[in-house]
């Protein structure tokens, strides 16, 4: 209950110091807005994959979220920095998200997959510890499945909905002005 109680704590604090870690690196409520998104997708894998093995959800299983955010989260900078960068060096939105989804593709798959493969030993842990080893193990795996696709596929979508949806408004302004 204790642990129960802390964790009711640390978890919203932990999400807040990713958005303003998140809003720091960018300097833009908008870019640590949809990068915080992936959290969402990731939790839904993570719950599914508990759900499904017969796990509850226990202080390990809460310190595997947080661990799955992270490497959520990194995996969303990776892919929306490229994409700006290649925005930055000029040319259309369009052309950068192509290109900046293309770059950074395998490194997204390779970050996943190898923080996926590594915790493989600990499902199958049998031992002292294991009840500590299998939930983590569990949580990040399973939202690793789902937060993956999702950072390589909505994304982009949403951050291209964005940037069409700034672009609008910009042009609504521009035209009042005269």
């Amino acid at each position: 209950e204790r642990a129960g109680a802390r964790l009711a704590v640390i978890i919203p604090l932990t999400i807040l110091a990713i958005f303003v870690v998140l809003y720091i690196l960018f300097d833009s409520l908008k870019m640590a807005s949809l990068i915080i998104l992936i959290l969402p997708f990731a939790s839904m894998g993570g719950v599914i994959s508990l759900f499904c093995s017969g796990e509850y959800l226990s202080v390990p299983a809460s310190v595997g979220f947080i661990t799955l955010w992270g490497i959520a989260v990194l995996n969303g900078v990776v892919l929306i920095s490229s994409i700006r960068a290649q925005h930055v060096k000029g040319g259309d939105f369009a052309s950068a998200l192509q290109l900046g989804c293309t770059q950074r593709f395998r490194p997204v798959m390779m970050t996943a997959t190898i923080a996926m493969l590594s915790l493989i030993p600990f499902l199958f842990a049998t031992g002292p510890g294991s009840e500590v080893q299998r939930p983590l193990a569990i949580v990040v795996i399973g939202g690793l499945f789902t937060s993956t696709p999702m950072t390589l596929i909505v994304l982009p979508i949403i951050y291209q909905w964005i940037e069409r949806t700034h672009h609008f408004s910009a042009i609504i302004k521009e035209s009042r002005r005269f």
